[in-house]
């Protein structure tokens, strides 16, 4: 790491003295790698330093190497940098705090609290109905804060498969019926009355998680932007759970996030009709991520046939 990174860091936090405790995880397709250091002579003992490095030729696990490709993950980063210095949240949709950010030509260092010392030490595999619903809590809150809020230095419209990023991916894909769709489907979620901001990769992944299980925070925000709420739900829920367990979990676990949604909105809004709107963007939500993975990969285990159920229900809405 640079030194002006490390007395960069230093400064930020009062300490005399770092050194490297653990590699967390390479960045997706080698563009750097998050680590956390650990601190002497400070109160903090650590922090996690997310180094974006951009690479001279990237190794895509799905061979999309392209400039396009290349040009989405520069962008990626920049919002999470803006995220990060401009937003924040409360403690009913924690994520962690940024200490300091900056960027030197082709490299950018983002420091944040360290999750693993206040309490969200633990990460999941797999859940149960419990965290589940914890992280549908986290996102009912997190969109509740958030709705009818501008996306101002985000992605006007959030997630890392929305339609206008994903060209190749879209004429890589057989489904002809789909592909034709995949437009309407697109202007039908992007012309929602009820607009928040998404997370836009909030897969089971970016979850961290408390010892019991209870309590949440999230982190990774490179796709964090505008839109309906319904778009992180379905990536979350397709995230954790199979084909059958969709097919039998997912309407109570709607009603669960629908009811922690109602409880952290404002009173002036016509809840009634946000729950019936984003309740109707569900499919056709659901849909919009099928049709990513039909383009990017093909064999990805979650084209299933609860997903193909949803996306002949879209089709056959959008033929009446």
């Amino acid at each position: 790491m640079r030194q002006e990174y490390q007395d960069l860091i230093l400064q930020t936090c009062g300490a005399s003295s770092l050194q490297v405790a653990a590699k967390i995880q390479t960045l997706w397709s080698g563009y750097g790698e998050i680590v956390r250091l650990q601190l002497e002579g400070c109160d903090r003992p650590s922090v996690v330093v997310k180094h974006v490095k951009f690479p001279e030729g990237s190794d895509h696990p799905g061979g999309w190497n392209t400039d396009r490709s290349h040009r989405r993950k520069v962008r990626s980063y920049q919002v999470e940098t803006h995220w990060y210095q401009n937003y924040s949240t409360n403690q009913s949709c924690r994520i962690p705090a940024c200490l300091a950010a900056c960027s030197y030509g082709d490299e950018m260092l983002i420091v944040l609290e360290d999750l693993d010392v206040v309490g969200f030490d633990q990460r999941r595999t797999s859940v149960k109905d419990r965290e589940i619903r914890a992280c549908l809590s986290w996102l009912a809150h997190f969109h509740a804060l958030f709705l009818g809020v501008e996306p101002d230095g985000l992605w006007p419209v959030g997630t890392y498969w929305h339609l206008d990023t994903r060209p190749d991916e879209l004429e890589a894909m057989d489904d002809a019926r789909l592909k034709a769709a995949a437009g309407e489907i697109d202007r039908i979620l992007n012309a929602c009355r009820f607009k928040t901001i998404v997370h836009g990769d909030a897969k089971l992944a970016n979850f961290c998680f408390s010892q019991s299980g209870q309590d949440v925070a999230a982190v990774d925000f490179q796709y964090v932007g505008g839109g309906c709420g319904m778009k992180d739900v379905v990536y979350f829920l397709g995230s954790c759970m199979d084909e059958k367990e969709c097919e039998k979990r997912v309407p109570g676990l709607l009603d669960y996030y629908f009811t922690e949604l109602q409880s952290s909105v404002n009173k002036d809004i016509d809840f009634a009709a946000l729950e019936t709107e984003w309740r109707e963007m569900f499919v056709f939500a659901w849909t919009d991520f099928h049709r990513f993975l039909l383009g990017w990969m093909p064999g990805h285990w979650k084209i299933n046939r609860y997903s193909k159920r949803l996306t002949k229900e879209v089709l056959q809405k959008l033929k009446q």
